[in-house]
């Protein structure tokens, strides 16, 4: 769907006559014409991307006590946090490539993580969300995981990063992450039994903090806000963890005891209700978890991850105070959004890569200098698709017709505006799931369905899609699964899905999976959103 018309309270009629004409940066210190009113100067963009981050980041998203999230919970009290936020994709390239290409990934046929996108026929016309804004008037600048990269990898370039989209890049346009810190004697997580990949890993690391690659992203992009800025800056910053491995200062593992570590409720007998279809989601990482439950290994796993959000949000705090100092504070937009879910555990899989809640909601804040209201909320059911043409409003920029998502900034103006459009989220060519409001709904490219009342069951495990009295909600929800699915475009380029998933001998399949008696306590399910039916 194309954005919506634009509504510009924040800038004059002149000021964007001049960014459509020249491209130029209209400042409030030019001269203006006796008796005018001076114009606004655009905003900055300072656009933030998270690796791997659920729920349990902001503590109002998630409800969870005790995860140690200060400056991600200070953004979301600045701004509008998007408490139903939600992926295009459950994995990093196709996600990615949605958000800043604006085209679905049923659009585009990028549907995983080795497709490189910039040599996808169907993207071919479309300018990126970066280079939008550079062909509008800003410069931009980028630092981190932005497009699809891995740490772990070395090659001619690190990931589909799109040199033409950036003025500058750190720390090259080819590589987009600093060089990876590993601990010597890896894999730190060990047992008996064929363990999963080396990458799959958790423990503190003894190198400095200012050796780590997403401390340097952040260091480079503290000193780029530094600076003087001639013109309007779209800066992007993508911070890496808590994608895995989970390797970050022992400081950061502290603030979690083992003891006090609360594991994810798995129910007894959870996947009786599900078809085919559903019953092989996530299937490849529940071989990891038989791993980690024969080894002992859960509690330290979610400890390694619990530490890195904790070393991405401290990250963030740096990037944030910098801000703060800024001058051009006040003229700032700030997005943060994070790529996707993950399941740490809970229905019995890792990573990302399903259709369910855990892997498709997403963190996604946004704050707006004179629009949005400090502290507020918003329940309606957004796309990270929306990013692109939201921005492109805020920023008094001409619409771009090839965006298939929708401007947000009714929302952010007034969050109880009713929406009907819901949220489409893409796992493979021909699996989609709706999500509304309330409800979740998945169809797989068989045929085969789920259906969850997220009101009462957002954990997710209680199937009623083979309730004949929720037919019609499963009817209105279809309506809106796309009605044509891209070709897939396949592998394009090896090397960044990482080493197979290594099957033999220790790997046990079977049992629910449930959380195991003694190990510790289940950890509470997330707060429960109040569902508010539409105006």
């Amino acid at each position: 769907m194309k954005s919506s018309a634009i509504n510009l309270p924040l800038f004059s009629v002149a000021a964007l006559w001049l960014a459509m004409c020249g491209h130029a940066r209209v400042d409030a210190a030019e001269p203006a014409p006796a008796g005018a009113v001076p114009a606004k100067p655009r905003p900055n963009i300072l656009f933030v991307a998270i690796d791997d981050l659920n729920d349990w980041g902001v503590t109002a998203l998630s409800g969870r006590q005790g995860v140690h999230t200060p400056n991600l919970d200070r953004l979301a009290a600045r701004g509008m946090l998007f408490l139903n936020a939600n992926c295009a994709a459950p994995a990093c390239n196709p996600s990615r490539t949605a958000i800043l290409t604006g085209v679905a990934p049923h659009g585009s046929g990028v549907y995983n993580n080795s497709s490189d996108w910039r040599v996808n026929e169907r993207l071919k016309p479309v300018t990126t969300l970066p280079n939008y804004f550079r062909q509008h008037g800003y410069t931009a600048y980028g630092a981190g995981k932005l497009f699809h990269s891995l740490e772990w990898h070395d090659g001619p370039t690190d990931g589909y990063n799109d040199p033409g989209s950036w003025d500058t890049y750190f720390p090259s346009f080819q590589r987009q992450m600093p060089h990876r810190v590993l601990p010597p004697d890896r894999p730190l997580a060990r047992g008996t039994g064929t363990r999963p990949p080396d990458f799959f890993d958790w423990g503190p690391i003894q190198q400095p903090m200012e050796s780590m690659p997403d401390h340097q992203v952040i260091d480079w992009s503290i000193a780029e806000l530094g600076k003087k800025h001639e013109k309007p800056f779209f800066q992007a910053v993508g911070i890496f963890r808590p994608h895995i491995p989970w390797y970050v200062p022992k400081q950061f593992f502290d603030l979690y005891p083992l003891d006090q570590i609360q594991l994810p409720y798995v129910k007894p007998g959870w996947r009786e209700k599900l078809p085919p279809a559903a019953q092989q989601s996530g299937q490849a990482r529940r071989q990891w978890h038989q791993w980690i439950l024969d080894n002992h290994e859960w509690t330290k796993a979610v400890q390694g991850y619990l530490a890195s959000i904790s070393f991405a949000d401290y990250q963030l705090g740096r990037l944030l105070d910098a801000l703060d100092r800024s001058p051009e504070k006040d003229n700032t937009i700030v997005m943060l959004w994070t790529d996707h879910g993950f399941h740490v555990g809970d229905k019995t899989t890792w990573e990302k890569f399903t259709l369910w809640a855990e892997s498709t909601r997403v963190p996604f804040i946004v704050v707006v200098p004179g629009m949005t209201r400090p502290g507020s909320q918003c329940v309606r059911a957004i796309s990270l698709l929306d990013m692109y043409p939201t921005l492109v409003e805020l920023a008094g920029l001409p619409p771009c017709d090839k965006n298939q998502g929708m401007s947000l900034v009714p929302w952010l103006r007034d969050p109880a505006r009713p929406k009907e459009q819901p949220a489409v989220i893409t796992n493979g060519r021909g699996n989609h799931a709706v999500r509304d409001d309330r409800w979740h709904y998945i169809r797989y490219a068989n045929g085969d369905e789920e259906l969850y009342d997220m009101s009462d069951d957002d954990s997710q495990w209680d199937n009623l899609a083979a309730d004949p009295k929720h037919a019609d909600v499963k009817a209105r929800l279809a309506q809106w699964l796309p009605k044509e699915d891209a070709p897939d475009q396949g592998p394009t380029r090896g090397g960044l899905e990482g080493p197979p998933l290594k099957q033999g001998a220790g790997l046990r399949m079977g049992g629910d999976g449930a959380t195991p008696a003694g190990t510790a306590q289940p950890m509470p399910g997330r707060r429960p959103i109040q569902f508010k039916p539409p105006l």
